[in-house]
């Protein structure tokens, strides 16, 4: 269903966030940069127009450098509470790429702090943009990645905590596949042992598609761990992130 004009131009002048994931995919990345970084210029609404036809994660990525450019680290700090969802998420890949730019022993655990508060935001796709912005760098860092992020999993906030795991899944969406984790997924414990009763469904949800990711390579393992997790916490919460986990898994 076509989006009405009236709420695409409110899109991309930035003064409403998407509603759902259409509405996201629809913005015209060219004319919200305008509205919402004019100091980006005319030469970055250019390079926008001209990558209109590549899939959305590189046109985040590209827009995140662009805007990095154009304000610096100092003014990510007042797009970081822009009304449009989008230009949050360009802060996320602006955060990433900065990490690019910094020397190359600037820590992981640096980045991910950096960008912790916008995996607790409010919009379902900022807390999406964010993950994928900074999975190039938990996938060469996974081990260490897991590490930091098993700090999170105590976290009050569900977004956070779901954070943890989705960022970690071993195949995930719209994103490169970690292989040390689909042949040892039990490097992931440290994440996934904490939220296996989550009373969150965003989280049992993200536990559950993780488990599921490493079921298509090591079937066994997600098997051996579902019983175990329901022996040791037979509740409502680890029956769904089970039931989840092995949904590809006809009578296991």
């Amino acid at each position: 269903m076509p989006i009405p004009s009236a709420r695409l131009a409110l899109l991309n002048s930035g003064q409403d966030a998407s509603s759902n994931l259409a509405e996201g995919l629809a913005v015209d990345f060219a004319v919200l940069m305008a509205a919402a970084v004019p100091q980006a210029g005319a030469a970055a609404q250019a390079k926008m127009r001209q990558a209109a036809s590549w899939g959305i994660s590189k046109r985040m990525a590209l827009a995140g450098e662009l805007v990095l450019d154009a304000v610096g680290r100092q003014g990510l700090k007042d797009l970081a509470g822009h009304q449009s969802d989008t230009v949050r998420g360009w802060v996320c890949y602006a955060l990433a790429h900065e990490h690019v730019l910094r020397d190359s022993a600037e820590p992981l655990e640096n980045l991910l702090e950096s960008v912790r508060f916008l995996a607790d935001d409010a919009h379902f796709g900022v807390r999406e943009w964010v993950w994928l912005a900074v999975r190039p760098h938990i996938a060469r860092q996974p081990q260490q990645a897991i590490t930091l992020l098993a700090g999170w999993v105590a976290d009050s906030s569900e977004k956070v905590r779901r954070f943890a795991s989705e960022s970690t899944r071993p195949r995930g969406v719209w994103c490169a596949h970690m292989n040390i984790l689909k042949e040892n997924p039990s490097l992931g414990l440290p994440v996934l042992e904490p939220l296996k009763a989550d009373p969150s469904r965003y989280v049992q949800d993200s536990v559950g598609n993780w488990l599921n990711d490493a079921a298509k390579s090591q079937p066994q393992w997600v098997c051996g761990l579902c019983h175990e997790w329901l022996a040791k916490s037979p509740c409502t919460a680890t029956e769904h992130i089970c039931k989840r986990a092995r949904r590809s898994l006809a009578g296991k």
